[in-house]
Parts: C-alpha cells; structure tokens; sequence
C-alpha cells in the first residue's frame, strides 16, 4: 500500500461484489459454466461466509477471456488454465522486475550522494601529486677493482 488508509467503501478492480447470476450475465456465460470454470480452478471468485461466490470486475474479464479463448481461438479449458497460470507468473515478474529496478536506482541514488560528500571533503590546500617523466639514460656501474 502506499502508506494512506484505504476507503473500506472504495471499490476497485478486486472487490468482489456480482453475485454468480450478475456475473453471468456481465460474462455472457451461463451460471452453471461459471460454476464449472470455478471447480477447474479458471476463475475462482471469492467467498461470502454463507459460501456464496462473489465475482470481481477482474473475474468477469477473465471470464471473457476464458471464453474468447475457448469459442474463437479453440484452446481447450487445460491449455487455457496453463495460459493463466503463465500470465499470472509473468505479472509478478514484472512486478517484482519494477521492485528490483527502483531498489537499484535508489541505491546508485545513495551511492553518488556518498561520492559528492567525500568529494566534497577533500582538502584543497594539497597540491595533487603528477608523476614525473622518468628519463630514458641508462646508467651502468661497475665497482672499481681493488688493484688499481
């Protein structure tokens, strides 16, 4: 969250509020193919207490896919299944892609405010040191000898 209390009474994508016959009817769907989809585990509304399904705006999307899917693009329901479990895994990658990438530049962030504070502390009466150029002579010595 983004550290803000939430309206309990905002709705969102999420919220589940359609009950199975609403949720047919926004689908498309028959409420007894709701039913099946929710036992193979395609869509699976929330519960009330009393066990009744209550379907999201999220949920009738994704029963239109289900649908589209199945009807216009022939995939059978495993293959669909497989198709949502794939989707979902890519979103939380992609998430967690978004997580790690602000991670990053909130430490690069931290890292060059680091390097302008010790920058910044330097002293600036020292002369800064410049290597010399070393001559190329070449200096030979040879130890006098002890007869001469």
């Amino acid at each position: 969250m983004d550290g803000r209390r939430r309206n309990p009474y905002q709705l969102t994508d999420e919220t589940p509020v359609y009950v199975i016959s609403v949720a047919a009817q926004l689908s498309g769907l028959h409420p007894q193919t709701l039913r099946q989809y929710d036992r193979l585990g395609l869509v699976s509304p929330d519960r009330t207490p009393g066990r009744g399904r209550r379907y999201s705006a999220r949920d009738i999307d994704l029963l239109r896919t289900v649908q589209q899917l199945s009807q216009e693009e022939g995939i059978n329901l495993a293959g669909i299944k497989r198709i949502i479990k794939l989707e979902n895994q890519v979103a939380a990658l992609q998430s967690r892609v978004a997580e790690l990438s602000s991670a990053v530049e909130g430490a690069a962030a931290a890292m060059q405010q680091r390097e302008a504070a010790v920058h910044a502390s330097y002293r600036r009466d020292l002369v800064p040191y410049q290597d010399v150029q070393q001559a190329s002579a070449l200096v030979v010595w040879r130890p006098k000898r002890a007869t001469e």
